[in-house]
């Protein structure tokens, strides 16, 4: 037997042309016009996405990315969080792709049972791609100058990899 979920999209599909057929509306001509404005908003956004993995590609090809993790290490160690984490912190706000790889890597290297395997799983599901997110939620609604959102975020995501690091370290 086939999950609920694969019926969910086919359900909504349904339900969503009864109601327009209900109110007596073009369920096609609305289904259309709705794909239509998301090719737009793809549109507006890809600038951003591809500006986004290139910089990352280039950071982490020219070595910046290991030599800023080299240099965090102490400041790490100094905070109780595990210094080989130390290049997950600085993609995770980048890249969620390029943080998952990294913390792959993590996990196959230490294992999943230890701590250090521990510290990144319970940081990657505790933190977010800051940069990438403002820029699609940014880029979709029009808004250039993210004021104060840029800092606050990146406090959260700090929050997050420390509390993560701690709780992991607390409780295992």
């Amino acid at each position: 037997m086939a999950p609920l979920t694969d019926y969910l999209v086919p359900l909504v599909l349904l339900c969503g042309s009864v109601l327009a057929l209900r109110r007596k509306e073009d369920a096609y001509g609305l289904l259309t016009q709705g794909a239509a404005e998301g090719l737009k908003l793809i549109g507006q956004i890809i600038p951003t996405l591809v500006v986004l993995m290139t910089a990352i590609s280039a950071l982490r090809a020219s070595g910046a990315v290991d030599a800023l993790s080299r240099a965090c290490a102490p400041v790490f160690r100094w905070l109780g969080v595990p210094p080989e984490t130390a290049m997950l912190v600085l993609i995770r706000p980048i890249s969620g792709s390029a943080a998952l790889a990294v913390g792959a890597e993590l996990i196959g290297q230490y294992g999943p049972d230890s701590l250090i395997g521990r510290t990144v799983a319970v940081m990657l599901g505790s933190t977010e791609t800051t940069f990438y997110t403002i820029g699609v939620y940014f880029g979709a609604a029009g808004i250039h100058k993210t004021r104060y959102t840029l800092p606050a975020a990146l406090i959260a995501d700090m929050t997050g990899f420390l509390m993560a690091a701690w709780a992991v370290h607390w409780f295992f």
